[in-house]
């Protein structure tokens, strides 16, 4: 494992020189855009060059069709810019989703309660469109909503963004594992859960069935998420396709390890290199991992 193999979760939100640090994820905050731009040069100065942005958005901007998220006055396609703007030679991946958008805090539109698939996939391209614009270089349709990747690429190449590759969240479990992440964006449900759109934890097949269907529809890189719990499933999808496979570390697997470390109970570094280790192991060649500058200044040391 090497520091290229990993890539680097931000939490972005609006205004200046702002920092907020997420109560349940010790060590990681939201930042405001000048410090986000700080926080970026101090982590590729350590040898990361891959970070993913997501974007705390306030309440009174969310609407139950996320409109806000490809609107022009958007302080997260401001980031995305501004990100690639200052660090051309990073590589820069988003969320899509409407669920940090939208008033109904679910990754689809609702109407009548339901989930609609097939009337979110022109809201998510548009998202997906007004991102590429803004200069990213990976978009990650994190939503689980059936056809996106092909919708999506299909816009893209329409609006000349062939290069703009797509990291799929192929195995998207309906996991625990999420709650510190919602409430770093404060995007948890308001009615539910995510389960009608999201994998059951019991189902492994289906994985294989929608790491070939996301790859039929042009998906680039095909991602596991949780990580931890699911390390048979990188393995079997490394097996499966030759398309790289990302892992994410995510945030309930991070605050674990914090709290246990916390409390003196575990050797926090020595866990979580273990942990991105395993992940490696198990297959995957992107890890997005909230450790990674960590990772970055441990391995500084040992040079």
């Amino acid at each position: 494992m090497s520091l290229n193999d990993l890539m680097y979760p931000l939490f972005v939100m609006s205004g200046e020189n702002r920092k907020e640090e997420i109560v349940s994820m010790p060590g990681i905050f939201r930042l405001s855009i000048d410090l986000m731009l700080k926080e970026m040069e101090e982590a590729m100065k350590l040898g990361l060059g891959a970070f993913i942005l997501f974007p705390a958005v306030s309440e009174e901007l969310k609407d139950s069709h996320a409109t806000y998220s490809y609107s022009p006055e958007n302080f997260y396609l401001k980031a995305l810019a501004e990100a690639k703007s200052h660090f051309p030679e990073a590589v820069i991946a988003t969320d899509v989703a409407m669920d940090p958008y939208s008033s109904d805090g679910h990754d689809g539109l609702v109407e009548d309660g339901e989930i609609l698939n097939d009337k979110s996939l022109p809201i998510l391209s548009n998202m997906a469109l007004a991102q590429a614009e803004a200069g990213a270089d990976i978009i990650g349709p994190s939503d689980m909503m059936d056809g996106r990747v092909e919708y999506i690429r299909e816009e893209l190449d329409d609006a000349g963004y062939e290069s703009v590759s797509i990291m799929s969240y192929t195995a998207k479990y309906a996991s625990a594992f999420y709650g510190p992440f919602r409430d770093a964006l404060e995007s948890a449900p308001k009615f539910g859960d995510k389960k009608t759109y999201q994998m059951n934890p019991a189902n492994k097949r289906e994985a294989i069935i929608e790491a070939e269907m996301d790859e039929s529809e042009g998906a680039d890189i095909l991602m596991v998420k949780p990580a931890l719990a699911y390390m048979d499933v990188i393995h079997t999808l490394r097996e499966e396709s030759n398309l790289p496979i990302a892992a994410y570390n995510v945030s309930g697997e991070y605050a674990m390890v914090k709290a246990a470390a916390e409390k003196g109970w575990i050797d926090g570094d020595q866990v979580s290199e273990e942990i991105l280790l395993g992940l490696k192991r198990a297959g995957a060649d992107i890890i997005l991992t909230y450790f990674a500058k960590e990772m970055a200044v441990r391995l500084s040391y040992r040079a």
